[in-house]
């Protein structure tokens, strides 16, 4: 019989875990959690308001097996280490498992660990403590403003739109910020501008030099019509081209910080395409162990969710010994590369990292999936790079005068790789390679031989992918690590987004769910709200904030504006509306129904007629291509578009409502931005 009983949260860890431990520990899994607020009650969200706001729990369901199967080791060990993740979820299970476990009689330790190997483990046992309240009730307190946002305003979306919808107080700011941005692309109005290079021939030189204008004589740079690029080349044509000044100077790039969570997941993105789901379920296996040859079921990188950069000084101290070693005492970088960012972070524990240097990617390779070691070797190339000396580049600028107009050439030359001899960013910019420049003097001749002129128009802000969504979520401090995720997977899920090419689009049903959520509850979707809440349950995490005063101030107002809602919200017509279009197989009048990828006909007699049809949603518009109807269309995923009634034997098809007005300009036809008209031929461009 062992000793000491250590639990868990993850099946996963309790084999290497008890290798370490030896024979006086037996280690078990809780499975996660064992524990959640309650669903039945006076106000059916397992939260009693009359009574302080006292949180009601009971175990989840298919849980009470597995916390009776605890119970009976607990009765027999002398010492019970509650080893659940080392953040506010973590301490709020292992606090759950001391309550559902009955352990107020036991000596009960609280260890957490940030990376599963046997230095670590053992050193945790070392430094047992009690469990910490104050991370406990952040967490609580967290689940309570979750449950009572996702419990009282669901029910409103439930009756006013559809059945299965839901609201969060993440979910639907992360869906505002998504439906925002698309408004912005809508209204966007394309405008004008030109770019000119000049071709330069240099006296001695076969090869021709190319610069870019950058402005007349009073600095004016911007060229917005053919008329204003047509008087820039006549003025060219008449003077001579001489070399003002020819600058060298050089330019450091510095070496990125370690990765967490929110970087891993932006890069992972980038690079190999991981959705922020796929990124952080191969990193919960690494952290948890694989099984490396010769080594068994080890843990090979620190606790995935961490919004620090932080690195332990041993495991610095190994990086930077494995530089020097490798790659020679030039590429060290004594000094940290600190994280400069005003913004509160959880330093409980360390930025992602590999466990043990010496690990290197090859060795594992044969050990890991595909995606494991992508993902691995990602994590190890942006850890030792993080201890290396910047990239070291020499940059020179020529600057040529025409008659009163300036151009600018420039090259760029690594002079040492640094960091770059080990990891490169999926973003990192090219370098100019203009090697003629480097040979030049405001003494050398120069002539001008040729221009070359290109109209552009400028384009609208991008859509959110996943990774540009969870740098905004940090940036705007919303959400933690540990609910980027899981707040993305659940609007693509709800079919409020729709994924496509990494892009994310709101469809249909998510304008609808924003809009009403826009309209009853502003507070809930209101950015610095968010992010100010956010801050409050740090201050619970930190001790300087009781919970119940933060629940307490939110319940009231969520209260008021549910009731209004309920009293004041026009229902959303999206359902089993009437047709005047009869069934092909029973004659019955068919009627619009809502799915998941929007409108469709079905027949009305259900089960006994299961017919059904596209509805093609006309909006009075004839095609300009054929003249037929313009219908709305929807893609797979559930983004709209407009198209032809015609389809396929006409291809018309437009992001943009079409409108029946004419561009007086062009005679094309013209489509809908914001509150204005904008002819749909961006080389007319002309706006109503």
């Amino acid at each position: 019989m062992s000793k000491n009983l250590v639990i868990v949260e993850s099946p996963a860890k309790s084999k290497t875990i008890e290798k370490y431990l030896g024979s006086d520990y037996k280690v078990l899994s809780s499975k996660g959690h064992i524990r959640d607020l309650a669903t039945s009650g006076k106000y059916g969200f397992g939260v009693d308001i009359e009574d302080g706001f006292k949180p009601n729990y009971e175990p989840i369901k298919g849980k009470k097996k597995d916390i009776a199967e605890l119970k009976k080791e607990v009765k027999n060990a002398e010492k019970v280490y509650l080893a659940t993740d080392p953040d506010r979820e973590g301490e709020a299970i292992s606090w759950h498992l001391s309550k559902a476990l009955k352990l107020e009689d036991k000596d009960i330790y609280r260890i957490t660990f940030n990376e599963i190997t046997k230095s670590a483990v053992k050193a945790a046992i070392k430094d047992a403590r009690k469990i910490d309240m104050n991370l406990v009730d952040a967490q609580q307190s967290r689940r309570i403003l979750d449950r009572m946002v996702g419990y009282r305003i669901s029910p409103v979306l439930w009756e006013k739109v559809k059945r299965g919808l839901s609201a969060g107080r993440v979910q639907s700011v992360a869906l505002r910020i998504i439906c925002d941005r698309e408004a912005e692309i809508n209204a966007f109005i394309p405008e004008e501008y030109w770019t000119i290079d000049g071709v330069f021939k240099v006296k001695g030189e076969k090869k021709l030099l190319t610069a870019k204008y950058m402005g007349d004589e009073n600095g004016n740079a911007d060229i917005h019509s053919e008329a204003e690029k047509d008087a820039v080349l006549a003025g060219l044509k008449t003077g001579e081209a001489k070399i003002a000044e020819v600058k060298k100077s050089e330019r450091i790039r510095k070496a990125p910080l370690p990765f967490t969570t929110s970087t891993l997941q932006q890069e992972a993105a980038k690079t190999l395409n991981f959705s922020t789901q796929k990124t952080m379920r191969i990193a919960q296996q690494l952290y948890e162990g694989v099984d490396v040859e010769g080594q068994g079921t080890i843990g090979i990188i620190t606790y995935l969710r961490t919004d620090s950069t932080r690195v332990a000084a041993e495991a610095d101290l190994a990086a930077r010994e494995y530089i020097k070693n490798n790659y020679g005492v030039d590429y060290y970088s004594p000094m940290d590369n600190k994280k400069e960012n005003a913004k509160k972070i959880q330093d409980a524990h360390e930025a992602i990292r590999p466990t043990d240097i010496e690990l290197l990617p090859v060795k594992v390779k044969e050990s890991l999936s595909r995606d494991q070691f992508r993902l691995y070797q990602l994590i190890w190339k942006r850890f030792v790079a993080s201890r290396m000396q910047p990239a070291r580049y020499e940059t020179t600028t020529a600057k040529i005068d025409v008659a009163g107009h300036r151009f600018s050439a420039s090259a760029s030359r690594l002079v040492f790789d640094g960091f770059m001899s080990v990891y490169a960013e999926a973003d990192d910019e090219k370098e100019e390679n203009n090697s003629m420049v480097g040979g030049l003097s405001t003494e050398s001749t120069i002539t001008l031989e040729n221009v070359e002129s290109r109209q552009h128009f400028t384009q609208p802000p991008a859509h959110y992918t996943e990774a540009t969504l969870v740098r905004t979520l940090e940036e705007l401090g919303i959400g933690r690590p540990s609910t980027y995720a899981p707040t993305i997977t659940t609007i693509i899920n709800r079919r409020y987004v729709a994924k496509e090419n990494k892009n994310l689009y709101v469809t249909e049903l998510g304008e609808a769910v924003n809009s009403i959520m826009m309209k009853a509850f502003p507070v809930i979707v209101d950015v610095n709200f968010t992010a100010n809440m956010e801050s409050l349950l740090d201050g619970v995490a930190d001790g300087s904030i009781q919970w119940k005063t933060v629940v307490s101030n939110f319940y009231p107002d969520l209260d008021e504006a549910v009731k209004n809602a309920e009293k004041e919200l026009e229902e959303v017509k999206i359902e089993d509306e009437a047709t005047d279009i009869p069934c092909d197989v029973c004659g019955r009048m068919m009627v619009i129904k809502y799915g998941p990828h929007g409108k469709f006909l079905a027949c009305p007699g259900f089960p006994e007629c299961r017919n059904t049809k596209p509805y093609l949603e006309k909006i009075g518009v004839a095609c300009p291509k054929c003249g037929k109807d313009i219908v709305i269309r929807k893609t797979k995923k559930g983004r709209r578009y407009y198209g032809c009634e015609g389809f396929p034997e006409c291809d018309f098809m437009s992001w943009q409502k079409p409108s029946d007005k004419k561009c007086p300009e062009c005679g094309g036809y013209m489509v809908e931005k914001g509150n204005k008209l904008v002819c749909a031929d961006e080389k007319c461009g002309y706006v109503i």
